[in-house]
């Protein structure tokens, strides 16, 4: 595969350098590399410098192929198909997987307003699918003591961002509430405690669903279709996800969600490219093997 069309969709002046960013480089068809005009140390570039991509070994179009399954399946992909589609090892498409999750992470800083439901839910294995053991080793109190509560917000008509939270506490979800959307906004949760105290920024309105799920334009259907997308990927498809890991199988779900309707699969694909520039994830970091903030 050539690296031309991939390097002229990173950004929107073609090829440029990684380093300096200037646009005078040249391709050697020898060394299968760009090399920047200006004197720098590495001045010698490829596609994948600069990106999840760099220090592979593997091809672009392995990488390509593991992007697009990734982005468009709708429960996800596991290790295990991309590992039998691409023909690298098992382990290899696991650490491939996380990469591609970190470039789906669409930051903002742009706070949501207009119509916003909010909905916490918690994420682990369901104690009848574990053995003995493990179930009384992990499983030491009921309903989410032993899983990982994650909060997602929603406006309505546009995205979803969700996150793994430490507790349902007061102060925890007031500060991410307060973080992520406008005030004056209409904010629609259930009846959690933990929410009250936020009228005075918000049109704030609850839905008990003890007693109803909708009430005219108050409810969080929206957000519970997403918890069903996330939770049939997880028990599906990836069978088990570990807390350390669950932040980028959010980004993963929203990223796919957020773009279901508006684009197709190669449009979808060719955003997800564009999100490859500027991160890195070594397998040391993903493992818990390196403090990345060291």
């Amino acid at each position: 595969m050539s690296v031309f069309p991939l390097m002229r969709s990173l950004g929107p002046n073609g090829v440029t350098c990684p380093i300096c960013g200037s646009t005078k480089v040249k391709f050697s068809e020898k060394h299968n590399r760009w090399q920047c005009s200006s004197h720098h140390d590495r001045r010698q570039f490829t596609a994948k410098t600069g990106t999840i991509f760099e220090d592979s070994p593997l091809g672009l179009d392995k990488w390509l192929c593991a992007m697009w399954q990734v982005v468009n399946c709708e429960n996800g992909v596991s290790s295990y198909e991309v590992h039998r589609a691409i023909g690298v090892t098992q382990e290899t498409a696991w650490f491939m997987d996380h990469r591609i999750r970190l470039a789906l992470r669409m930051g903002s800083f742009q706070k949501l307003s207009g119509e916003i439901g909010v909905e916490e839910t918690f994420i682990g294995g369901l104690a009848r699918n574990m053995h003995k053991e493990k179930r009384e080793r992990r499983l030491t109190g009921t309903g989410g003591k032993d899983k990982t509560p994650v909060i997602g917000l929603l406006q309505r008509g546009g995205r979803v961002r969700a996150e793994v939270i430490p507790n349902r506490k007061k102060k925890t979800l007031h500060g991410i509430v307060r973080g992520q959307v406008a005030d004056g906004s209409d904010l629609y949760t259930d009846n959690l405690d933990s929410y009250q105290g936020l009228e005075a920024s918000y049109r704030h309105q609850v839905v008990n669903h003890a007693i109803e799920y909708v009430r005219g334009r108050v409810h969080t259907n929206e957000l519970e279709n997403f918890w069903r997308l996330l939770k049939r990927g997880i028990k599906g498809t990836y069978v088990s996800v570990e807390p350390f890991h669950l932040d980028r199988y959010l980004d993963e779900q929203a990223f796919r969600y957020n773009y279901r309707e508006d684009m197709n699969d190669g449009d979808r694909f060719d955003l997800a490219v564009r999100q490859v520039v500027g991160k890195r994830l070594t397998y040391a970091e993903l493992t818990g093997k390196e403090n990345p903030e060291a």
